[in-house]
């Protein structure tokens, strides 16, 4: 290990931070991994039950570790976690737990960070990796906060059981509300309405044996046009008509619907559930009335339960939204990777995008370049 005074500073021990930790390791450099949690994949730890890795074992892996066979193609969140855990050891990760960094500062040609406790960190770059699902949102309705039955957000679902024989509505049809939705048809409630403002792109995650993630990584190269005409043939093909159901097919292309932060919805059991009735397409959330939920066409429901899979914030403003053209409008970095803003040299983004390619792919892309990035950077600043 290089004996540099100032560490490089990875801000989050999810697999962003520890997969951009690790490579940096690899070339020598001094890598601290500051974690608010008491333990790496804390986001990781809290989501549902259910869930597993929409993206293949061997195309998920980190840097400098495969994941073990026996976690199978489609990876739980436990074994994701438990893999977190071994990377981190296996790497010899220098982590700091339950310290939170607050607000980050340029100082010289490195950076001062400020972490709870009062503690100032000075650093020689820094990687911030604290998620893309960090902070849970809720959208403004009319009538949320004096709504008189039960609403919580998609981060609060773990499993369907204390739901069994209820009525509940899901907000959302993500990848996230999808899935809770196919749970608690699956796990005994006794109905099941899922909110639907604009129609997804929905694909099967394999088909005969082919992941869609290979199909991702292939075409995201490719013109916008053109795989929006591919990806509309291909469902065709392999995705049934839902419109009687109340779920039509999308007007505008996958692609560009990619483009604009919108991931196509993997099929793990929603079509079945749509066609047989177990998951109802209602129309979207308009406002709350006591205890009653008013659809954008007039409809009253009065749900046990509303979850709202509405999506996350990544709460970067307090972090870096004072740093000039760091964050664009919707408060998202403008650089991420190996690329640095030009007004914050030093300054590194990884896990904030959310490419069809897969996520854990595209960190494992960043952390690369990451450290040939800050590896070139100390070289510079050493001469």
């Amino acid at each position: 290990m290089t004996t540099q005074p100032r560490p490089v500073y990875v801000i989050g021990g999810g697999p962003g931070g520890l997969a951009a930790a690790a490579a940096l390791r690899a070339r020598g450099i001094r890598a601290v991994v500051v974690e608010k949690s008491d333990a790496v994949g804390a986001s990781w730890r809290r989501h549902y039950d259910r869930l597993h890795l929409h993206t293949t074992r061997r195309l998920s892996a980190l840097p400098g570790l495969a994941m073990p066979r026996r976690f199978g193609r489609w990876v739980s969140r436990d074994d994701v976690v438990r893999y977190l855990e071994k990377y981190a050891e296996f790497h010899e990760l220098e982590l700091v737990t339950g310290v939170e960094v607050t607000r980050i500062e340029p100082d010289g040609d490195g950076w001062i960070l400020h972490a709870s406790g009062g503690r100032e960190l000075t650093a020689a770059a820094v990687v911030v990796a604290t998620g893309f699902n960090h902070t849970p949102a809720l959208p403004d309705w009319p009538g949320r906060d004096t709504y008189e039955g039960r609403l919580l957000h998609a981060a609060d679902y773990r499993e369907p059981g204390p739901y069994a024989g209820q009525d509940v509505l899901v907000v959302g049809v993500g990848n996230t509300g999808a899935e809770i939705a196919v749970d608690l048809a699956e796990g005994g409630a006794a109905r099941v309405r899922l909110a639907v403002r604009t129609a997804p792109h929905i694909v099967r995650r394999s088909t005969a044996g082919w992941p869609a993630q290979r199909t991702g990584i292939l075409v995201r190269r490719l013109p916008v046009r053109l795989v929006d005409r591919l990806g509309t043939l291909v469902a065709k093909l392999s995705v049934p008509d839902l419109s009687p159901y109340g779920l039509p097919r999308p007007t505008s292309g996958l692609y560009s619907r990619v483009r604009e932060g919108a991931i196509p919805v993997q099929d793990v059991g929603l079509i079945d559930a749509v066609r047989k009735g177990k998951v109802e397409p209602v129309p979207a959330v308009a406002s709350f009335e006591g205890t009653d939920v008013v659809l954008a066409d007039g409809t009253r429901l009065t749900p046990n339960t509303v979850i709202a899979a509405t999506g996350y914030r990544r709460a970067l403003e307090g972090l870096v939204g004072h740093l000039e053209a760091v964050l664009d409008d919707r408060g998202r970095p403008r650089t991420h990777g190996g690329r640095t803003p030009p007004q914050a040299p030093g300054l590194y983004f990884t896990g904030f995008v959310n490419p069809i390619s897969g996520m854990f792919r595209e960190m494992s892309l960043d952390a690369e370049k990451i450290a040939k990035a800050i590896s070139r950077r100390l070289r510079r600043t050493a001469a």
